[in-house]
């Protein structure tokens, strides 16, 4: 699934424009628009939405864990990328429509916004209010306001094993299986271990790892390995996630392969040792 770095990537990508500035979003007025696969929108029929969603301009895109987030001239478009989906910009009449394409947006100047999912769990939302669906979401990781002491007190606060925890939007947004296993071995914490029993200098260290691991990621454009993604590079240089039987760049020992909440997870044992 698409985390924090290859959707802040795509975000960046939509907002500036892949190859010149004819094929950035912003400004771009939507003339109509297409659904393919109606269950890609989650509360609108494709009537309702192809009828609100036609004549507004797209004045953004951001991105919010690990939503796309259009805000329109009178509502706002989520996209929520889930296992597969990518969004692309490109002239329509160079390029056919894809067979996985399952929401296009046909704008002002001839070029359209195409949401392509190949396992259609995608969802996209037209909203009034974007906090109905991001109101859950926990704080972002690079958020100013998430400093060490802070980051403690979530941490304390709950009685769960790191790895899920850090996984769960509502504690904090963004992480996903691949960032969280990097973030860990990079920390020296074991995804077993119990939030609460994390020190104040744990905290600290974590905090700093997810954020590298996310800023690296962003750097490389994120990770291509399981799913329709284009043109990321961080796969090439993980830590230990996907390297099970491989050596660990920190002490040379062997990476592990776990379950942890019914997801593969790639540890040290050496430098992650597992808590009693």
């Amino acid at each position: 699934m698409p985390e924090l770095p290859e959707v802040e990537t795509i975000a960046r990508v939509l907002r500036e424009g892949a190859k010149s500035t004819e094929d950035a979003l912003l400004g771009r007025r939507i003339e109509s628009a297409e659904v393919l696969w109606p269950r890609t929108l989650a509360n609108l029929s494709p009537q309702v939405f192809c009828a609100q969603i036609s004549g507004q301009t797209i004045q953004a895109v951001i991105r919010r864990g690990k939503f796309l987030v259009l805000p329109l001239s009178s509502d706002t478009l989520l996209v929520h990328l889930r296992m597969s989906g990518d969004m692309r910009v490109e002239h329509a009449q160079d390029n056919p429509v894809l067979k996985h394409d399952r929401l296009i947006l046909n704008l002002d100047n001839g070029s359209r916004l195409a949401f392509n999912d190949t396992r259609k769990f995608g969802r996209a939302w037209l909203l009034a209010d974007p906090q109905e669906v991001l109101g859950s979401l926990g704080p972002e990781p690079f958020d100013p306001a998430l400093d060490t002491d802070s980051f403690h007190e979530m941490l304390q606060a709950r009685s769960r094993q790191l790895k899920p925890l850090l996984m769960d939007q509502s504690f904090l947004a963004g992480l996903g299986n691949i960032y969280t296993d990097e973030a860990l071995h990079l920390a020296k914490l074991h995804p077993l271990r119990l939030s609460g029993t994390i020190s104040l200098p744990e905290a600290e260290r974590l905090l700093v790892a997810i954020r590298a691991v996310l800023t690296e990621g962003i750097r490389r454009n994120g990770a291509s390995i399981d799913w329709v993604y284009r043109g990321g590079d961080f796969q090439n240089h993980f830590r230990v996630y996907g390297r099970t039987g491989e050596s660990c760049p920190e002490c040379g020992g062997t990476i592990e392969r776990l379950l942890v909440g019914q997801r593969g997870t790639h540890i040290c044992p050496n430098c992650q040792p597992k808590p009693d």
